[in-house]
């Protein structure tokens, strides 16, 4: 059984950084692609960024150079760095793993950003 567990949210300043973490078990990584998303209140869920399991990355051109994703296989753990956070970032984050015909989320993470 699939299962992914955020963590990482929190209150920050403008400017500020954050790391965000996704535990993911039951998965398979192989041709597995892990991502990122949000959702700011009265907005719809939106791509922040993603990773395949071959190492390649996109970004959201509104995160892109500021937001770093990773992958650590020992863990099992995916990574969101986000530096320079804007108050547009304020959202609840959301970890996601698609494989084939899989596809499932986590449960989400608030980011909130006071400017």
């Amino acid at each position: 059984q699939v299962q992914l567990v955020e963590s990482g949210g929190g209150l920050v300043q403008a400017g500020g950084s954050l790391r965000l973490s996704c535990a993911a078990s039951g998965i398979i990584f192989s041709k597995a692609v892990m991502g990122w998303y949000r959702q700011a209140p009265g907005k719809q869920r939106e791509l922040v960024a993603i990773i395949t399991s071959n190492g390649g990355t996109n970004y959201a051109d509104s995160v892109a150079g500021r937001f770093t994703i990773s992958w650590d296989g020992a863990k099992n753990t995916v990574y969101l760095q986000m530096n320079s956070l804007k108050f547009e970032d304020t959202a609840v984050y959301y970890c996601n793993y698609r494989r084939m015909l899989d596809d499932y989320w986590g449960q989400g993470t608030q980011v909130t950003v006071s400017s």
